[in-house]
């Protein structure tokens, strides 16, 4: 099993970016997708998820409004559409799969982790 996360990079305060995030050598369907970031001496946390069967999702309340995670299960890949972005949300962002049909944000339930993206906003 692989995930690829791109489309990382450098953007000013206030601008938007998307990553992508493409799975191979797993049943896509059968996954619930998430994204979490970490920063430079801080912990993975949890940003958003979103489930297949009925394409549920969650969001950390930091991110809320401003950040839309979709899917496209045709193509096993997961999208998070950043907008808004402030030099908080400066991390390394990650995404997850994990079995079951509700998006979670508990980062044991995840199984498989793609290699990560950088994502720096300049104030």
């Amino acid at each position: 099993v692989q995930l690829q996360a791109s489309g990382g990079g450098l953007v000013e305060a206030g601008g938007w970016l998307r990553l992508s995030c493409t799975a191979f050598g797993l049943t896509f369907k059968d996954y619930q997708m998430g994204w979490f970031r970490q920063a430079p001496g801080k912990e993975r946390e949890f940003v958003a998820s979103i489930s297949w069967k009925v394409s549920m999702t969650a969001y950390a309340d930091s991110v809320k409004g401003r950040f839309i995670i979709s899917r496209n299960n045709g193509a096993n890949t997961v999208y998070l559409q950043m907008s808004g972005l402030i030099p908080d949300d400066t991390a390394v962002y990650y995404c997850g799969a994990s079995r079951g049909t509700l998006p979670t944000g508990t980062i044991t339930e995840y199984m498989y982790w793609g290699q990560g993206t950088q994502v720096t906003v300049s104030s």
